[in-house]
């Protein structure tokens, strides 16, 4: 422990010695160190956070780590383009650095290494600037921002509206050739096909006409036999009945009684047999009709002869019979004629079936594409308005730009703090390093150990007046210099902190 003792002593009275030297040296480096830490230039950082609905704005195929790196690259090389850089550099404080396009190439480059794009969780993004002002910095992440949505959603909005012109061009397109496709069709129906009934092919027309041809031809001999059935009945029905005058008047139970014999025949004419409900009924009514008639008495008149009843019906009926009967004529004959008059025109144009089936494939083909372009620009023309709701939700900026009030980088506290110590330390070293080059003593231990022989004696050093002024006045002097590094150390950290207290 003494010997640890003595060294210190030593060395402490070895830079002591030399403590001007010590001084001097500790001053250079302070003065060089901090000089060139004064020409570090600030850097301000500027952060903001936005929110991007990748799936959105820029598709992706999947979420692996893969695609998300894929759409922070998108979204690096959107924000860092050099055309983009350039509209940053017009619109803030840095189109007062630049005046030929050289300038601009040169803003630019500098600003592709001072922006940095870092993806966080759930489609955030962070945007950091660093500039040498903090006012500019926030200049250039916001002016980013607003050039981010400027391109992204009105380029969605702009691609939206180009693809529902284009559909619009489409449609109208197909709608001209659904018109001449459809006008065509028209042609060759009034050319070849007539009033045949039923849709599609020739033979499918043909095919319905000979079916509604025979149908014709049933309800044809229906209403004709029905028609004979009638003019029978008015064969033998009188047209009046004896009047007061030539015999008996009918009473009511007679009047009754030629009123359901007319429905009997009405219904017969219609078809009926005598099992049909309605006919036994009518029978049932006949009885008791003639049952009281039976039972009237006769009532004779001298009127004349009145129409009968009856036979006015059974006009009534003929009449309608013979007014169906002449329109399935007509239209039998109308259908015979289309039928004989398309054979004609096939037998004279053997590819005329074949010639519809290809117009009717063409219309159909247009038609079936019209309506798919048609569905399709309805549903984008939905998306494309949902799309101007939806867009706030693609993007949105959670924490605007900062105003840093401080610089990031460099430290200069710190860096002036190690200047200090760095040269206090060098002058030092150099001291006790020039002690150790000498080959003096400072103790009377060190010589005995030194030479080893044994020291008798030491003697003191005798200090007069003269010299203990002049050292007083030295140590003055010493001590001012170390106050004055002091000061000047601390003045450098007032100044740091004052300036960053005026704001970036």
């Amino acid at each position: 422990m003494g010997n640890l003792y003595e060294e210190l002593r030593g060395a402490l009275h070895a830079v002591w010695q030399r403590r001007w030297i010590a001084l001097a040296v500790a001053w250079c480096i302070c003065l060089a160190g901090w000089l060139v830490v004064s020409q570090m230039p600030n850097k301000y950082e500027s952060r903001a956070r936005i929110f991007v609905q990748l799936r959105q704005i820029i598709p992706t195929d999947g979420t692996t780590a893969l695609n998300q790196q894929k759409d922070l690259d998108r979204i690096r090389q959107t924000l860092t383009s050099a055309v983009n850089l350039e509209k940053v550099v017009r619109g803030t404080d840095l189109a007062r650095t630049v005046a030929t396009d050289r300038d601009v190439a040169d803003r630019v480059a500098g600003l592709q290494a001072a922006i940095k794009l870092t993806a966080q969780q759930d489609n955030l993004f962070e945007i950091t600037v660093t500039t040498q002002s903090g006012k500019l910095a926030k200049q250039i992440a916001q002016k980013l921002i607003d050039i981010f949505v400027e391109t992204n959603l009105s380029d969605n909005r702009d691609q939206s509206s180009q693809s529902l012109d284009f559909m619009d061009q489409q449609l109208a397109e197909r709608q001209k050739q659904l018109q001449d496709a459809d006008s065509k069709r028209a042609d060759f129906q009034a050319k070849f096909l007539g009033s045949l009934p039923g849709t599609g092919s020739i033979e499918d027309r043909v095919s319905a006409a000979r079916t509604q041809l025979a149908q014709i031809q049933g309800d044809l001999a229906a209403a004709q036999s029905g028609l004979n059935v009638v003019n029978a009945q008015m064969a033998g029905t009188p047209a009046n009945i004896a009047g007061s005058g030539g015999g008996a008047v009918a009473g009511p139970a007679r009047a009754r009684l030629q009123a359901i014999q007319g429905q009997i025949a009405d219904a017969r004419a219609k078809g009926y047999t005598d099992s049909h409900p309605d006919m036994i009924a009518l029978k049932n009514q006949l009885a008791a009709a003639q049952s009281a008639a039976a039972r009237e008495p006769v009532v004779s008149g001298g009127a004349a002869g009145a129409s009968n009843p009856v036979y006015i019906g059974l006009q009534s009926m003929r009449a309608d019979k013979q007014a169906t009967v002449a329109a399935l004529v007509q239209r039998k004959a109308q259908i015979e004629g289309d039928l004989n008059a398309l054979s004609a025109k096939m037998a004279e144009a053997p590819g005329v079936a074949a010639e519809q089936g290809e117009i009717e494939r063409q219309y159909q083909v247009l038609k079936t594409q019209y309506d798919q372009l048609l569905a399709q620009r309805e549903q984008m023309k939905i998306s494309s308005q949902a799309q101007n709701v939806a867009d706030a939700d693609k993007f949105n900026v959670v924490d605007p730009p900062t105003q840093p009030r401080a610089p990031t980088s460099p430290n200069r506290p710190l860096l002036l703090t190690g200047v200090l110590i760095a040269g206090l330390g060098a002058g030092v070293a150099l001291a006790f390093a020039l002690g150790k080059l000498t080959a003096t003593f400072p103790t009377a231990a060190k010589l005995e150990k030194a030479s080893g022989m044994s020291v008798i004696g030491s003697i003191g050093e005798v200090v007069t007046a003269t010299q203990t002024a002049m050292r007083r006045k030295k140590l003055t002097l010493f001590a001012g210099g170390v106050a004055a590094l002091g000061v000047a150390y601390v003045g450098l950290i007032g100044v740091e902190f004052l300036q960053r207290g005026m704001g970036a």
